[in-house]
């Protein structure tokens, strides 16, 4: 596979920055769910450009996919209904652009 060209990995930075304010989330909470060493943002993008290599754009969309599933399981309960609205939003996007690159190839 080919690596993320620099304004792919542009691109990816701003989504991320994007999807974490959207569902409430740091930096933090994408390095637990990542496992990466660092909350640092080019330590997170090498962790994902590391899947992309392996498996590709659509394993990076269900990795980024597999994130919110764990995110959404974790909050249950405890968020409110209005907050777990906009995580069912973002969750739905996800899926809708992993849905997209499949059609693409």
């Amino acid at each position: 596979m080919a690596s993320l060209t620099g304004a792919e990995l542009d691109d990816l930075q701003s989504f991320l920055k994007d999807w974490l304010r959207h569902t409430g989330r740091t930096q933090a909470d994408l390095r637990r769910a990542l496992r990466a060493a660092s909350i640092r943002m080019p330590v997170l993008l090498e962790v994902l450009q590391r899947t992309h290599n392996r498996d590709g754009l659509v394993g990076l969309a269900q990795q980024l996919c597999g994130v919110e599933d764990l995110w959404q399981n974790e909050d249950g309960a405890s968020q409110s209904e209005a907050v777990g609205r906009g995580v069912e939003d973002s969750l739905g996007q996800l899926d809708l652009l992993l849905q997209e690159i499949r059609q693409d190839q």
